[in-house]
């Protein structure tokens, strides 16, 4: 029997104290997950499957890979609020992009002072170097109001053109290159050199796709069975050496190039038209509307797309009916932080209310809030990774956080907190036959009313470590469950994967 319960004498209020420090102290406890572990001085060691799998290294992503601060370009142009004000940004937006940037990059600030304008048409920026400044992102501050009565985004920041191959397709030799690898083997590695960007192609394959049963989804109206030719996943990776025919990449696979699935190839490439070194920050981003459920008016706040090295940074929308920023497929190495998605204006259903959207590849979401979404923190269809939610909340949610269909790979979901769901599932035939919505998805200390996460029949798994909340089955209770630990366990050290792995790479 403990000491202060033999004493008689002992004061009920001491009694008590005694009780809830005891309570919070075994509360307190510091944990390591199974999976990962970090030592006195910040070292991670991972724990490998049976095949050689680990949870994956996700911090080489954002602006530079968080290799190099944002930084504060100088002010070139600055407008103030009139009546021809979105004329004015236009077209200092045109005449800078006409101009050459420098060695950096970099064209310059348009800096918008404190006030409101009413911006009829989408700002359009599709030259690099620029950045869109305000003077604050609340109402006080630099007030941007999208007045059309149009579902198009408020700003948008969109290069040109497609990736281009270059050269011959190089098979990997591996019979099986495990998740977290930065290294595999070719059949010939002459004419590669480090720097080198190139593409990691991982086959889509008929035996795969019966494999996850994708080609078992129950049918309704609209339902399309997955097809092997449109699972040709293609991860923009850059050589960092070469040891004879061992190449060495930059980011980690984030799904296993497994020989019986096609194993993988990597061949050059190069994206001309992409545009790099652009920003928003500091702008308060509001749509009209004329309902609580009207979609005629402006659908994103911020749209990037065929862009990379870019920030999003100190924005707030409201009333959009999509998102605050939607990242498209051929964004890579955005980073948006200290940002909110607020009050959605929209009908609540199907592709509507996804305040922060990625489909694009290593791109970074911290420090972010959204209110009144559906799809608060979200991938898409073959959303490609690594790629971080971390740090972010969401309340009044009307759906889900997590991977919103047809196998995203590689994606970390860092300290999220909501009120409502995070969910990583064989969805079925929602919408036109999403199946199972990822893999390599990764929960880590996250706070959440409930959650299901469960693993492919085959090619991968998913985990939730350290979540507060609670687990329900999801939406079909025979699918395999992911890798649960520690769940309402408090105390789980490192207390951010993403960044220990971050401080451990960059040696702080």
């Amino acid at each position: 029997m403990p000491l202060f319960l033999q004493n008689k004498h002992l004061p009920l209020i001491a009694i008590t104290a005694v009780t809830v420090m005891a309570f919070t102290v075994v509360h307190s406890v510091q944990w390591d997950s199974k999976f990962v572990q970090a030592d006195k001085n910040g070292k991670l060691t991972y724990t490998p499957d049976e095949k050689g799998n680990i949870i994956p290294d996700f911090s080489r992503v954002g602006y530079y890979q968080g290799d190099k601060a944002i930084p504060d370009l100088p002010v070139v142009v600055t407008i103030s609020p009139s009546e021809d004000a979105a004329r004015k940004i236009q077209a200092a937006i045109n005449e800078l992009a006409a101009k050459a940037a420098d060695k950096n990059g970099f064209r310059g600030a348009i800096l918008l002072k404190k006030g409101t304008y009413q911006i009829p048409a989408t700002l359009q920026v599709s030259a690099g170097g620029i950045v869109l400044r305000g003077e604050g992102d609340t109402e006080n501050g630099t007030k941007l109001v999208a007045t059309a009565a149009t579902q198009k985004p408020l700003i948008a920041f969109t290069g040109s053109g497609s990736p281009k191959p270059i050269g011959a397709r190089i098979k990997i030799t591996d019979n099986y290159v495990p998740v977290g690898s930065f290294s595999f083997t070719v059949s010939d590695a002459k004419g590669l050199q480090a720097g080198d960007a190139i593409i990691l192609n991982r086959p889509g394959t008929d035996k795969w796709i019966t494999d996850t049963k994708m080609n078992q989804i129950e049918g309704r109206n609209g339902t399309k069975q997955w097809q092997a030719n449109e699972y040709n996943l293609e991860f923009e990776r850059v050589i960092t050496q070469i040891q004879g025919n061992k190449v060495f990449i930059d980011n980690p696979v984030v799904q296993a190039l497994d020989a019986q699935y096609g194993g993988g190839e990597i061949y050059k490439y190069s994206f001309e038209g992409r545009i790099r070194e652009i920003g928003v920050e500091n702008l308060y981003l509001e749509s009209v509307y004329t309902s609580d459920t009207a979609e005629n008016h402006a659908w994103d706040a911020i749209a990037i797309n065929k862009a990379e090295q870019g920030w999003v940074r100190n924005v707030t929308s409201r009333y959009f009916a999509y998102a605050c920023v939607n990242l498209g497929d051929d964004a890579r190495y955005i980073t948006v932080k200290d940002s909110k998605c607020l009050d959605a204006k929209s009908v609540i259903t199907g592709g509507r209310r996804y305040s922060f959207n990625n489909n694009g590849q290593c791109n970074l979401f911290m420090n972010c809030h959204a209110t009144d979404g559906r799809h608060d923190y979200v991938t898409g269809s073959k959303t490609l990774g690594p790629n971080v939610f971390y740090n972010c909340t969401a309340k009044k949610t009307h759906a889900d956080i997590g991977p919103h269909h047809r196998w995203a790979v590689g994606t970390l979901y860092d300290n999220i907190t909501t009120d409502g769901e995070i969910n990583v599932q064989d969805r079925g035939n929602y919408g036109s036959g999403h199946g199972w919505a990822g893999v390599t998805q990764v929960l880590w200390n996250c706070t959440v009313k409930r959650a299901a996460v469960q693993s492919p029949w085959a090619s991968g798994k998913n985990y939730n470590i350290g979540m507060k909340g609670d687990k329900y089955p999801g939406r079909f209770k025979d699918r395999p469950d992911g890798e649960w630990e520690g769940q309402n366990k408090e105390g789980l050290q490192p207390a951010s994967l993403y960044m220990a792995q971050l401080k451990a790479r960059q040696g702080k």
